[in-house]
């Protein structure tokens, strides 16, 4: 079938030679396939796995249907497999600039230029390089410590209260904002000023301030609050700036569908291609991961072959899981079968 060897030829290169049979534990199926179903709204997913998706939503066994109609890759790769979470930030903010709302959450800016380097060069695809224009050349765009003194030419979408829960919600890439006039609204990815991601808990390691062990959300935040003044000496170290937008709908993700808690992951799409469904497992201090899921996002820190970002929803809860969430990784993509 074309669309198998379509697909297949452009991920073999990953794959660690023949595929052994996986025993893929017990998971809840009907979750999984309506995972599944959902992703297949979107012409990359149905571009992968073609009848499949019209034969999902009328199969009446979800399990049989998952088993015996896909074959697992196991994807390998001399990095470090690693799996981390995310999730959907909460902010405070108003519509206007006053009292402690002061700090933007920033539309695109109108002078920063994207460009796709496929279009002059075929084997960049997938690569932007993003600056401004002046005096007829492009050069790099603006740092996080320049957008902070106000160089920036953007319409702002609201105000927030805090400048560190404002720097969270880059690294998630979507949150929902609770503003003073008791609505909400809800912000997502829209673009990126070019420079590469510096994770600021490795400075922080670097540093001394902060053990390797002991590195989290959790410990992070409560450094900065013992550390008020050093603040932006740590969030400029890291020089990218992410940009949003308004959303109509909670968490979307790169593939522009709504996220699912524990189902949607964020992954490089130098290897694995949005809208894959995969098999993982991990295993953290506190419980094994074993699941099926939809590559259905991306991130600036999600760099590698085995390498993914589970989002896991919204509340505190799910930020205190994000927090802690680092496991060594397994992946496998499920690809469709044969058929004669």
């Amino acid at each position: 079938m074309k669309y198998i060897l379509l697909f297949f030829t452009s991920f073999i290169i990953f794959f660690s030679g023949c595929s052994k049979a996986l025993h893929v534990e017990d998971d809840n199926y009907n979750e999984a396939l309506n995972s599944f179903v959902n992703s297949c709204q979107t012409q990359k997913t149905k571009n992968i796995y073609g009848s499949l998706c019209d034969e999902a939503k009328i199969t009446k066994n979800a399990k049989k249907f998952l088993k015996q109609e896909f074959i697992f890759k196991k994807l390998k790769s001399d990095k470090k497999a690693l799996l981390t979470g995310y999730y959907e930030a909460s902010l405070n903010g108003s519509l206007t600039k006053h009292d402690s709302f002061i700090y933007p959450i920033y539309k695109v800016p109108k002078d920063l230029v994207t460009v796709k380097l496929s279009q002059q060069y075929s084997k960049l695809k997938g690569m932007r390089l993003r600056g401004r224009v002046v005096d007829g050349k492009l050069i790099p765009f603006y740092e996080r410590s320049e957008i902070n003194e106000g160089t920036l030419d953007a319409e702002v979408i609201c105000y927030v209260d805090s400048k560190i829960d404002l720097f969270f919600l880059e690294v998630q890439g979507s949150g929902r904002v609770k503003l003073d006039n008791g609505t909400s609204l809800h912000v997502g990815y829209a673009n990126q000023n070019g420079h590469p991601y510096s994770s600021i808990g490795k400075y922080l390691v670097s540093i001394g301030e902060i053990s390797q062990k002991d590195i989290s959300l959790q410990s992070i935040t409560k450094w900065f609050k013992n550390n008020p003044r050093r603040v932006d000496e740590v969030l400029n170290q890291n020089k990218s700036v992410i940009f949003f937008q308004k959303k109509n709908h909670a968490s979307s993700g790169s593939l522009g569908l709504e996220l699912t808690p524990n189902r949607s992951i964020a992954v490089d799409t130098r290897y694995i291609k949005l809208g894959t469904m995969l098999y993982l497992k991990a295993k953290t201090s506190k419980k094994t991961i074993k699941k099926i899921v939809m590559a259905q996002d991306t991130g600036g820190a999600i760099k590698g072959k085995v390498r993914a970002d589970m989002f896991l929803g919204y509340g505190e809860e799910a930020m205190n899981e994000a927090g802690e969430l680092k496991a060594d990784l397994e992946l496998w993509i499920m690809l469709p079968k044969e058929k004669n």
